[in-house]
């Protein structure tokens, strides 16, 4: 069984997989963290496949008998090679997806379905912007780093061709606390953040401290992807797995 992981869905799954001894796992990292979490006991690999038909071949070539995303909700490329992978080589495919944050009572979103879009609604304003994206997303931004100062939360230091001016880097991995993230905004002067709609809990304090501060939230859709057997939840899906796989 491949899984794809990256998530912490896929670490919770992978260990309760890996109790079973009817199941040979290898564990899959795309490699844009520095320093990922291996689950311990299963085999690992890390790196890309090089698209669909490499992937196709090497998912022959290692005899994989089912796929399992549990990739981040914006690795649109990767799941869609992995069902079309899935398709082409007539195995089972998973989705593992945690749901998306929904918008509550008191939150300010505006909601843009891109973070090149973000970067426009911005505006020319001075504003102290929070981003939360990942490092490899914060490129954009130096277009309007003049007017703009930011706070920019990362697991690994950004490389500097893409950090922007006025920026302040804060090199950190959740999960956060509610009282540590209403700190940040008030020590900072926050006055927007920038977000992806990961979904989760580990790093949803953000999106209830902006609430409870009033702070506006440019929130970044998830991309669209085809319909696909998809499950929310890693004991859900490891009962699918039962099921599909036997």
């Amino acid at each position: 069984m491949l899984i794809l992981g990256g998530t912490t869905e896929a670490i919770q799954l992978v260990g309760g997989i890996s109790t079973d001894n009817k199941y040979d796992v290898i564990y899959s990292l795309a490699g844009v963290t520095k320093a990922p979490a291996f689950p311990p006991q299963v085999t690992t690999r890390v790196g890309g496949f090089g698209g669909g038909v490499k992937m196709a071949q090497w998912v022959q070539d290692h005899q994989i008998d089912g796929i399992i995303d549990a990739t981040h909700p914006f690795a649109q490329q990767i799941t869609n090679n992995a069902f079309q992978v899935a398709q082409i080589t007539q195995i089972p495919y998973l989705r593992l997806e945690r749901p998306a944050w929904e918008k509550q009572t008191g939150d300010r979103w505006l909601e843009v379905n891109s973070v090149s879009e973000t970067v426009e609604v911005l505006g020319q304003h001075p504003q102290r912007v929070f981003l939360t994206i990942g490092r490899k997303e914060i490129l954009p931004f130096k277009a309007c780093s003049v007017q703009h100062s930011y706070v920019i939360r990362s697991v690994d230091y950004p490389d500097k061709v893409y950090i922007p001016q006025n920026s302040h880097i804060i090199q950190a991995k959740g999960p956060f606390l509610l009282s540590d993230e209403l700190m940040l905004l008030k020590q900072f002067d926050i006055n927007c953040i920038v977000s992806k709609n990961s979904g989760g809990e580990t790093i949803y304090a953000k999106i209830i401290a902006a609430r409870q501060l009033g702070i506006p939230v440019i929130m970044v859709k998830r991309p669209t992807m085809p319909c696909m057997p998809t499950i929310n939840s890693w004991q859900e899906a490891y009962q699918q797995i039962s099921q599909i796989f036997g």
